[in-house]
């Protein structure tokens, strides 16, 4: 029988021809001309609108309008966002995407909107797509491994290495569903590994939930490989907003969740548990034992404990340690502290504790009392969960049993998953959760000693845990700690006084002077680092003294005349000093790029202070419309006599725009070119950076880098997935803690001249030797920063505010001693990128 479906050639009916419309094609002609001419008049908004309306009508003048409409975009939306068009902007961008969906240079620069608005989900997708259709564009690459570390963070992979945890936490699931507990809803469930061992444990229904949209359609991606896709239902949602039977059908009988920080309830833990008690959890059983289909939680509860420390690493972050910088006496500069505060009077603006890791601190710590019990929480008692906030104040006094100035108060935990098993996170367990430190701000010079006693306070404000030190008891006397207390009461007996005790008195006096505490001024944790950094400011003090020494000489009637002005343009990031500096050296008028109003206000302090005329001051960005225009003359006849740029950032890479910045400010050119911006003489500082690695072997880079290892975690196939948002270079990172062996001797990398950015370099090949066998698995980096000829500092140096930062390599290298090892060193703005192989007689081996 013939295939009735197969027709002749001849029943195919003839294309009919597209009628030509004349008037169509005189609109779009006249648009085309339009959106030109406006583009030669810089008027970019109207070209925008003429343009869109030729691509929509004529699509087939995208190829050739492609490169001017992407300039019209860039220059349109750089005034929308000029004047705070935000919406308008993105619309904009909505737009251009839907003519070009597979441009790549259009999606990243979305992204880039997106990400300084805050929106780094939605940067993230845009820089991954980019990357999709061009996967060699190194500006989309760039960016996505910056904002891969806000959206995937290192903890993660830390967390999926940790193969003990990752068992506990599996047994505990499969015991509670082997016990009847057979729905299951996962709070913040990351790549779904919690939702998936209730699954594999025999749970009949498993829901999950996760509200970042990169870990949403991951763990969506993670399930689905996983041959679960059809039986976990993921919504993309906070927990809080999960109704029944809305987005559940019905009320399950176990939660499982790690929305835990090193705080504990850092992450909502409290709120979400309790509203889940309230709305998607089966009630608890009753003290009877009575009711045959009950809810519960993993884990069901935690310990907190606490121990005061002294650490220098810790004081030098949060307060002022140095009397002077760079000359300037730090007197009148007010109260300096960081954004961290544990006051018994909690402030809304400010953080309750910062994270380190206690074990990887430079120069380590000292406990001076012993670990205590700071609190107990059951999960599994609501109402337990709802009176945390209005639990009173707790307050605990801790024999002192080693003397030293206290810094901090460290906070750790033990997580009950069930009643046999639990994780701990203590400083002493090699376990995937940094410690909460809870800086202690105004005990400057107060040392405790065996023998005293730390009143220490703890209470649950807001959900959040707080601990205060308020007190000292020594020898019956009570000395208060805390500034904010009234000082006529900060010395209060306890038994009778003794002379030794009224000097205490007297002290804890002078602590809370209400004179001291009047101009209060908070810095940035690396801010106040950097002013702790004595030996960079007197560097540079010395060398820009070099500088205009040598400016002076070369005037003309320099003496007869004074000179004149000296100008000086500080670019850095955040508070710096280095603009009053510069002024408290006579003859200079210095320009500071200090934005926020209480940073400014306590310069001005500083300048009185220092007899620093108004005038010599002057704060650059409160007259620029943005940070794109300080790049100029500081008036029409004058040039400026140094410029000093911020050159790395605290995380270790060296920061964005800064060669474009450093091109912008030429000293050889004619004093006539607009582009010059230096007097003859002048200069930039630093003048130029040398960047220097070592070869090292080391586990941690690679465990905190990926997933780990050939084997599926607990059975299940995440690494692939997830290991798409490893980022090569490894940042915030201390070397001199870093647990690896030394495979080399440091070698130079790279060289950055700033004062002449035509002799630059994008690529450099290095010959290193190395000195023990080993297998290279990363290059971590530093900088010496040259001044100028004669003063240089290192980011690697003990009392540096920055970090380091490494390149995790893709495949580790096996070496022996003595082979030679090749170094592909690229630098792509601000991006350093390292490959290695083995140089062998028979050729390069990866």
């Amino acid at each position: 029988m013939p295939n009735a479906s197969v027709k002749t050639k001849h029943s195919r009916r003839a294309r009919r021809r597209r009628r030509v419309d004349p008037a169509r094609n005189e609109l779009v002609s006249s648009s085309l001309e339009s959106a030109q001419q406006c583009l030669l008049n810089q008027d970019y908004g109207t070209a925008f609108v003429h343009y869109l309306l030729v691509l929509n009508l004529a699509p087939v003048f995208k190829d050739l309008a492609q490169e001017s409409f992407r300039f019209t975009l860039f220059k349109w939306t750089e005034e929308l966002d000029s004047v705070g068009r935000i919406q308008d902007l993105f619309d904009c961008y909505e737009q251009a995407m839907e003519l070009f969906p597979a441009d790549e240079v259009i999606l990243n620069s979305m992204g880039e909107h997106l990400f300084r608005m805050g929106f780094r989900d939605e940067a993230a997708g845009h820089f991954h797509k980019a990357l999709k259709l061009r996967p060699d564009y190194p500006e989309a690459r760039e960016n996505f491994y910056r904002v891969a570390n806000w959206l995937v963070e290192r903890w993660h992979f830390l967390m999926l290495n940790d193969h003990g945890r990752n068992r506990k936490y599996q047994q505990a699931i499969q015991k509670a569903v082997e016990s009847g507990c057979s729905t299951v809803l996962d709070i913040g469930t990351g790549t779904g590994i919690l939702g998936m061992c209730a699954k594999k444990a025999g749970a009949a229904e498993v829901y999950a939930c996760e509200l970042s949209k990169t870990m949403y359609e991951l763990a969506c991606e993670v399930v689905s490989a996983n041959g679960m896709g059809d039986s976990i239902k993921i919504l993309h949602m906070k927990s809080l907003e999960m109704e029944v039977p809305k987005d559940i059908p019905h009320r399950v009988s176990l939660v499982v969740t790690e929305t835990v920080d090193a705080g504990l309830f850092g992450e909502g833990i409290i709120e979400s548990l309790i509203h889940a008690w309230h709305h998607l959890l089966l009630p608890p059983q009753n003290e009877f034992g009575e009711q045959s289909a009950t809810g519960r939680v993993i884990p069901s509860g935690a310990t907190v404990f606490g121990m005061a420390v002294e650490c220098l690493e810790i004081r030098r972050h949060h307060r002022l340690c140095v009397s002077e910088v760079g000359g300037l006496s730090m007197a009148a500069a007010g109260k300096l502290h960081s954004p961290v505060s544990c006051s018994s009077e909690p402030d809304d603006s400010m953080e309750p504790y910062t994270t380190e890791r206690l074990s990887r601190l430079p120069g380590g710590y000292k406990a001076l009392t012993e670990p205590f019990t700071a609190l107990n929480i059951d999960f599994n008692n609501v109402q337990e969960l709802e009176g945390l906030s209005s639990r009173e104040v707790q307050e605990l006094r801790l024999p002192v049993t080693q003397a030293g100035e206290l810094d901090a108060l460290a906070v750790w935990f033990q997580l009950h998953l069930d009643e046999e098993s639990s994780l701990s996170t203590g400083p002493q367990e090699d376990t995937c959760w940094e410690q909460a430190i809870y800086p202690v701000h105004n005990t400057e010079g107060f040392v405790l000693r065996p023998g005293d006693e730390l009143v220490v306070e703890v209470s649950c404000r807001d959900a959040f845990l707080r601990l205060c030190s308020v007190a000292a008891l020594r020898d019956g006397q009570k000395i208060l700690l805390d500034r904010r207390a009234d000082p006529l009461q900060s010395a209060s007996p306890v038994s009778n006084p003794s002379p030794e005790a009224e000097l205490c008195s007297a002290l804890a006096c002078l602590q809370t002077d209400q004179s001291q505490t009047r101009d209060v001024c908070v810095l940035e944790c690396a801010e106040m680092a950097l002013l702790n950094n004595h030996y960079y400011h007197q560097s540079f003090s010395a060398a820009l003294s070099r500088l205009l020494s040598r400016l002076k000489a070369s005037r003309p009637d320099s003496a007869k005349h004074g000179g004149g002005l000296f100008y000086v343009l500080d670019v850095s990031e955040g508070f710096s000093l280095l603009s009053l500096i510069a002024a408290s050296q006579g003859r200079v008028k210095a320009y500071s790029s200090v934005e926020k109003s209480g940073q400014q206000e306590a310069l001005k302090r500083l300048a009185r202070s220092a007899g620093i005329p108004e005038q010599r001051l002057e704060f650059w960005l409160n007259h620029m419309e943005d940070e794109q225009g300080m790049l100029k003359r500081p008036s029409r006849e004058e040039l400026w006599s140094a410029i000093i740029l911020d050159c790395v950032e605290t995380c270790g890479l060296i920061r964005q725009k800064l060669m474009e910045k450093a091109s912008l400010s030429p000293f050889k050119c004619r004093p006539l070119t607009p582009r010059c911006l230096l007097e003859d003489g002048g200069q930039i500082f630093p003048q130029k950076i040398v960047v220097y690695g070592m070869l090292v072997e080391s586990e941690v880079l690679l465990l905190e880098s990926a997933v780990q290892g050939r084997q599926p975690t607990l059975g299940f196939n995440i690494a692939p997935f997830i290991n798409q948002f490893t980022v090569p270079v490894h940042v915030f990172l201390d070397f001199s803690m870093l647990e690896c062996r030394h495979l080399s001797e440091s070698v130079e990398l790279f060289v950055l001249d700033l004062m002449d950015t035509n002799a630059n370099y994008t690529h450099r090949e290095v010959r290193v030797q190395a000195t023990s066998a080993g297998q290279i698995t990363a290059v971590p980096f530093w900088y010496q920063i040259h001044l100028d000829q004669d003063a240089s500092v290192s980011t690697l140096s003990q009392n540096s505010h920055w970090k380091q930062a490494a390149v995790v390599l893709q495949q580790p290298v096996d070496v022996r001693a003595g082979e030679w090892v090749r170094l592909a060193v690229k630098l792509h703005k601000s991006t350093i990128s390292i490959a290695a192989h083995i140089e062998d007689t028979h050729g390069p081996m990866e």
